[in-house]
């Protein structure tokens, strides 16, 4: 049997090509994860611009709540293949809007998190809220987040920074 009868994963690769291979799928998995952060963020503003103008709308024209329920019909009609456009998901963009208004805070700091950690955010910030005595989580402290994300590069991560703050008894520093 000849060399180049065997199949090519069983035939002998080139001197250096285990290295060039390992560059290779090195590089592809960074381009893989900078195309998820950079669609991350997009999503992460555009469901904040969609909050603002909910939010804005609601204000303006007085509008209650069942616009809400509306919009999301009317989305999810135009966009059928399209998550995340549900009842629930804009009214968490709605309190995403209220809670950080500051468009640059939003681009700068909080873009850098996956949409599921900015509900958790949103759900700390609730629950710090509803205590009494406590103050909301500070800009500090959600940057501090938002480094351990993109740093540490894991959603374990910043689970444990949100741990850890817990553990302060709502100190937030």
């Amino acid at each position: 049997m000849s060399v180049n009868a065997l199949p090519i994963a069983l035939q002998q690769a080139p001197a250096g090509y285990a290295d060039w291979l390992a560059e290779l799928k090195t590089r592809i998995h960074r381009a893989q994860q900078r195309a998820a952060r950079a669609v991350n963020h997009e999503l992460v503003l555009l469901y904040w611009q969609i909050g603002s103008d909910i939010v804005a709308r609601q204000h303006a024209q007085g509008w209650g709540a069942k616009v809400i329920e509306r919009l999301a019909h009317d989305l999810r009609t135009a966009f059928p293949d399209m998550q995340g456009l549900s009842p629930r998901n804009l009214k968490y963009m709605r309190a995403f809007a209220e809670a950080w208004p500051d468009a640059e805070f939003v681009q700068a700091v909080l873009a850098q998190l996956p949409w599921y950690h900015q509900l958790a955010l949103l759900d700390k910030l609730s629950n710090a809220q509803a205590l009494p005595n406590t103050t909301p989580l500070p800009i500090a402290t959600v940057a501090k987040f938002a480094t351990v994300q993109t740093e540490g590069g894991r959603e374990s991560d910043f689970d444990k920074a949100i741990k850890g703050i817990e553990k302060k008894g709502n100190r937030h520093e």
